[in-house]
């Protein structure tokens, strides 16, 4: 991925547009399309004019809008997690009654590991990868998907209680996922999710 091409900040001059209605809305529409092409093209060769042709326009109009190439990648994949969560709990919404939580997870997984979230998964990858440049990518992962699970475990709980399994169960699928694109070692993850399952069950039942 190279994120340096063309002009990557600012020149001085350039003025903002985040208070404006007609700004707001051409940023927005310019993000849609950028989170477009990552999901169909993934992180690889990601780069500013490469995003500047997804959504049809320069990259010193992106610049205008956005602080710099590093900024436009983060709210894309940004947006495209919120995707992913809004189709997670749309699985839990849909379902008749309240889901427990092993049967959450199974629930989800498939749109978790669906081919349209691999750029999420590269995601993973990239903060690892330099952690200094985009640490941000894995800090707010862990910031977007916890609410979700937090809403999913038992009301009868304490706050940290949820925490603990919500956190819990966010590293364990993040561990499946890293696994799932690096190994494909299906029938392992299947093994594990099983464990993880039993664990959620077991965890549900001790107060009862």
């Amino acid at each position: 991925m190279n994120t340096s091409e063309g002009d990557e900040t600012p020149r001085a001059g350039y003025r903002r547009s985040a208070g404006s209605p007609r700004g707001e809305a051409r940023r927005r529409e310019l993000l849609e399309r950028v989170t477009e092409d990552l999901a169909v093209n993934g992180l690889v060769d990601f780069s500013l004019r490469r995003a500047a042709r997804a959504a049809g326009t320069t990259h010193k109009v992106l610049l205008y809008h956005f602080d710099s190439a590093d900024d436009l990648l983060k709210q894309a994949i940004f947006r495209l997690r919120d995707r992913r969560i809004d189709k997670a709990l749309a699985t839990a919404v849909g379902a008749a009654g309240r889901l427990t939580l092993a049967a959450w997870v199974r629930a989800v997984w498939p749109v978790l590991v669906g081919e349209e979230a691999r750029v999420l998964d590269q995601a993973i990858g990239l903060a690892m990868y330099d952690p200094g440049r985009y640490a941000e990518l894995g800090r707010g992962a862990s910031q977007q998907y916890l609410p979700s699970l937090l809403s999913i475990c038992p009301e009868r709980w304490s706050d940290r209680r949820k925490l603990e399994v919500a956190e819990m169960i966010l590293a364990v699928l993040r561990g499946f996922l890293v696994d799932a694109r690096t190994s494909g070692d299906t029938a392992g993850i299947a093994a594990g999710f099983e464990a993880l399952a039993r664990a959620l069950e077991r965890e549900e039942a001790a107060d009862e």
